[in-house]
């Protein structure tokens, strides 16, 4: 559940938890229990949290909205990339089916 934030005229700010489909309603105050509106008056805590989960926020927002166009994403792969480059690697080899594999990459590994 949400953390909302209420401002009494005669006690001040509190806040409190509530469902989402009562966002817009007012609450009671809890000292002196008279109706108070919600109010917005910090802004989200996404400054106190890790880089690499702000940037998972940031891909998952960005990706709900505006996904990658087919540019987009070979733009973010380097020249001769064996994932998606049209120019084919050398250490890419295609198998009769299609598929992609690397035997060559590292002939002296032994696969799992």
């Amino acid at each position: 559940m949400p953390v909302y934030e209420y401002l009494c005229n005669d006690c001040g700010p509190f806040t409190d938890m509530r469902p989402m489909s009562e966002c817009d309603e007012p609450q009671d105050c809890p000292q002196c229990a008279g109706e108070a509106p919600r109010v917005i008056l910090t802004a989200p805590n996404f400054f106190c949290m890790p880089t690499d989960k702000r940037k998972a926020h940031a891909t998952n927002e960005r990706s709900a909205n505006a996904p990658k166009t087919v540019g987009e994403y070979k733009a973010s792969h380097g020249p001769g990339c064996g994932c998606c480059s049209t120019k084919p690697s050398r250490l890419v080899k295609k198998t009769a089916t299609g598929s992609k594999s690397f035997p060559t990459a590292r002939p002296w590994m032994i696969s799992h």
